[in-house]
């Protein structure tokens, strides 16, 4: 069995160290479509050096920076845990932020496999993250949800249900955000370099009848749709997201948020307007500063 929860859950954490630079940071928000309409609104907080912000969703890809030619690894890999990459989703994603993260910096980031659910044909896989700055402060905490096809069955607990819910009554304002062919070519640059997400061959092996866009990139572009719609264009103020990735979204096609806000905490959900408003984020909700 691919999944040996003793050898998973009795692993120290896997300790890293990561650097990134005002560099990183501008290709990640041009990933995201920052500067599109550069002719008559840069968004210089995001594209230019001078006074350069960060969205808080950078962390997701912090000190993951690849160089050219480098090859993707063709499986998931850890202690206890080795699954095909055709075999794996990426179901969910939260992010806390502690504090605004730099424009560079470094970082001493742990992973470790929080827990394993049982889904009968399937096994959910959840990976923490913690990010703390080199004065010992915290930086981050992210859990990431996989979901490995294939890998249930094995009589582990099935976890927690989540309810998801919206309020009655109309979205407090509605958020489109765009992508474009290209998003998912400039987006692996940040990092993760999944050939789901560029060979349409090996989309195809795992289902797909075309490469798809990144989860990550999803959340980095419903990000900056609430620190530019909501936040009044302040990347501080948003310090919390979490989401279900609940479809696959093609480049090329858009996102719809409705947003409903109670003081800090607000709710959301997102749709593709290009396939008759099919669920791309459920079960999501920020925390925002005032």
């Amino acid at each position: 069995m691919p999944i040996d929860l003793d050898k998973a859950f009795s692993a120290e954490p896997s300790v890293r160290e990561a650097r990134w630079t005002t560099r990183d940071v501008l290709l990640y928000h041009l990933s995201l479509g920052a500067g599109r309409r550069a002719d008559t609104d840069p968004e210089l907080r995001y594209t230019f050096e001078r006074e350069l912000q960060v969205l808080p969703t950078f962390a997701m890809v912090a000190g993951q920076g690849v160089s050219a030619g480098e090859l993707p690894p063709m499986a998931m890999s850890m202690p206890g845990v080795d699954i095909d990459l055709r075999r794996i989703l990426h179901g969910g994603q939260s992010l806390t932020v502690h504090r605004p993260i730099p424009a560079s910096g470094t970082a001493t980031v742990s992973s470790r496999v929080a827990n394993v659910w049982d889904k009968g044909k399937a096994a959910v896989i959840e990976l923490e993250q913690a990010a703390v700055a080199a004065d010992g402060a915290p930086l981050w905490t992210t859990t990431m949800q996989i979901w490995a096809r294939g890998e249930g069955g094995f009589g582990g607990e099935p976890g927690p249900e989540v309810a998801g819910s919206q309020p009655d009554r109309a979205p407090d304002v509605v958020l489109d955000s765009v992508t474009t062919p290209q998003t998912a070519l400039l987006y692996r640059l940040n990092g993760d370099l999944n050939p789901l997400h560029a060979d349409p061959s090996f989309a195809a092996q795992a289902g797909f009848e075309r490469p798809i866009l990144h989860g990550l990139a999803s959340f980095g572009l419903v990000a900056k749709a609430l620190v530019d719609g909501l936040l009044d264009g302040d990347a501080t103020r948003l310090t919390g997201l979490s989401v279900r990735f609940a479809g696959s979204l093609h480049p090329g096609q858009s996102i719809r948020t409705s947003v409903w806000r109670d003081g800090n905490d607000v709710l959301l959900t997102s749709v593709c307007p290009e396939r008759d408003g099919a669920p791309v984020l459920t079960h999501a909700t920020a925390s925002v500063r005032s």
